[in-house]
């Protein structure tokens, strides 16, 4: 099984792209905080995790999230093998994800007390399913 369950901050913009074909994916990173100090410094340790969106989930992260939003994401983890540009070959790992959750408001990214946006999902939601358009001037984040 290959799930992973991550919560922590934006540490820079989402950046969106469109593959050759037309699927839009969006890239972002996040810090995330570990549960104990460091028993040397007293520090509290972060890791920083890189996270792949695709379709409309990619759409919904590059349209609603920002440097510092506070996300819950839910994925699985993948490695990819690169080549550097000093032609040494390198591994890295991505969490590709499944779900996003606002945890922060959009313009309330360093309040972590925030009230939730709702989450996105990169299952398809019909019409018929109980959701209201509503015009994005109207959404209080």
């Amino acid at each position: 099984m290959n799930k992973v369950y991550l919560i922590g901050n934006l540490t820079r913009d989402p950046e969106l792209r469109t593959t050759g074909s037309g699927i839009s994916v969006c890239n972002f990173s996040i810090a995330v905080n570990r549960r104990f100090k460091n028993q040397q410094t007293g520090q509290t340790e972060t890791d920083f995790f890189n996270i792949v969106a695709w379709r409309q989930l990619a759409d919904l992260c590059s349209r609603y999230l920002a440097k510092g939003r506070k996300v819950a994401v839910f994925g699985s983890l993948q490695s990819r093998t690169y080549e550097a540009q000093d032609g040494s070959k390198r591994t890295a790992i991505d969490i590709v994800a499944d779900e996003v959750e606002f945890l922060s408001a959009k313009g309330n990214a360093d309040q972590g007390n925030a009230p939730a946006a709702p989450a996105a999902s990169s299952s398809y939601e019909s019409p018929s399913s109980g959701f209201t358009q509503v015009d994005d001037e109207e959404l209080p984040f």
